[in-house]
């Protein structure tokens, strides 16, 4: 994850859907080109009760772009006197970083956002020209994510559970910061059920490079 000077992203988040919630995690580190600009960051947000997100790209557009979310869901729930769907909520994201691209400024960050509601548990891909895909197995994003999708092509199975996902998840980004020097410093990972968010993992580490 980048500052605005940076000119590529880096930074490895994923997402895993299982068969009794979701999984979303994220490395630690945000750079400015090929300078270490901070060891812990935090790319994985809650944004209310039901909702949370994974972030990639320029640490400014994502700041803004939570505030006004995290904004907005309120103001919706407090007009409609009931609780945003998920997808309700990534349609507001969606088209909040499609108006960030063309009246705003110029939208440089990849969002996974998951979250729970009456009908469950989702996982959706909002892209930074706020194109948006629903995902019904996993996704990565960042410049680890090939050794993600590596990783995750081999263990995913339909019949996946939260622990193992979680699981997983470590494994996976623990191995885009053996390879990926844009990301690293430690993991975070997030468990969304049916009726609860909370971080399951929170791991500081130093990775060493010859």
């Amino acid at each position: 994850m980048e500052g605005r000077e940076g000119l590529k992203t880096g930074t490895t988040t994923l997402g895993i859907v299982c068969k009794d919630g979701v999984v979303i995690a994220a490395d630690k580190r945000a750079t400015a080109g090929h300078f270490i600009a901070g060891k812990d960051m935090d790319k994985v947000v809650q944004i209310n009760e039901s909702v949370a997100l994974t972030i990639a790209g320029s640490v400014s557009d994502a700041q803004v772009f939570i505030k006004l979310l995290r904004a907005e869901l309120k103001l919706k729930n407090v007009k409609t006197n009931r609780n945003s769907t998920i997808k309700e909520a990534a349609n507001l994201a969606a088209r909040m970083s499609y108006e960030g691209v063309r009246q705003y400024f110029p939208s440089m960050a990849h969002y996974l956002l998951a979250g729970f509601d009456k009908e469950g548990v989702h996982l959706y891909e909002i892209y930074p020209d706020g194109s948006l895909m629903e995902v019904k197995d996993f996704i990565s994003s960042g410049s680890g994510s090939p050794m993600v999708f590596g990783i995750l092509e081999q263990t995913y199975k339909d019949t996946i559970t939260t622990k193992e996902a979680e699981d997983a998840a470590v494994k996976a980004i623990s191995a885009a910061m053996q390879r990926d020097s844009a990301s690293g410093n430690g993991i975070d990972v997030m468990t969304i059920t049916k009726n609860s968010i909370k971080k399951t993992v929170q791991k500081k580490m130093q990775v060493t490079s010859i």
